[in-house]
């Protein structure tokens, strides 16, 4: 299938998801990763109207950073090192893994010395999964107050991983324990701005996440496919 092919598929499923849980279809945007193409691959989903692209590593994202920044929105996706910070910030407009103090305080003493405010998701480990990065479901409250006076490091929502299912209705739970976790740390007010955003869905379970609430989905495979397509 060709790059065209699968980005008009993609939009077929993300406006059907949209339509089956009443949302409109412009509260979903969609994230590119292109962590595993080359550069000029990259190009080429930018140049079929693709705006965000996302990165995981530093190490990989560089190149394609380099040759393409100007032209889309980056987003950093992975776990980041907070000696990494110094590469990413000023790059990347959104940061998907704020998910330790350690970091949020490198992030807050790298964008003041930018005179730059930082949008991030804080994660978080709803499945649980040992092998997951995040922050426990209780652990995100105090987090929030503890982040509170950084005034260069914005959070606009919340971000997970869901286990990868067989079947991606068995995802559901944990697309729907983010939505509610946000909606409830909302409700008490832990940010100046209600958090709006939710960053979850993978190629293999994004219609579920969408279903549920999700306002940025990140689709590698099934969207820009591999380096030999």
């Amino acid at each position: 299938m060709s790059l065209i092919e699968r980005i008009s598929q993609v939009e077929q499923q993300v406006s059907e998801a949209c339509r089956r849980s009443g949302r409109n279809r412009d509260e979903v945007n969609v994230v590119a990763v292109t962590k595993y193409v080359s550069a000029a691959k990259a190009a080429a989903v930018l140049d079929q109207g693709i705006q965000h692209i996302g990165e995981n590593r530093w190490q990989t994202a560089e190149e394609k950073w380099r040759a393409l920044g100007e032209r889309g929105v980056w987003h950093f996706i992975g776990h980041l090192q907070t000696n990494k910070v110094k590469d990413v910030i000023g790059k990347f407009q959104y940061i998907h893994s704020l998910d330790r103090l350690s970091l949020a305080n490198e992030l807050e003493k790298k964008a003041a010395a930018l005179n730059i405010r930082v949008s991030a998701f804080m994660q978080v480990n709803i499945s649980g999964e040992a092998t997951k990065h995040g922050l426990q479901p209780e652990q995100a409250a105090d987090f929030l107050r503890e982040i509170e006076r950084f005034k260069h490091l914005n959070v606009i929502g919340l971000m997970t991983m869901a286990p990868f299912e067989s079947s991606p209705e068995d995802t559901r739970p944990v697309f729907r324990g983010l939505r509610q976790l946000r909606d409830e740390l909302n409700a008490r007010a832990f940010t100046p701005e209600p958090m709006t955003e939710l960053s979850m869905g993978m190629s293999n379970d994004f219609e579920v996440a969408i279903e549920e609430g999700a306002t940025w989905v990140r689709l590698g495979s099934i969207l820009v496919g591999k380096e030999e397509d």
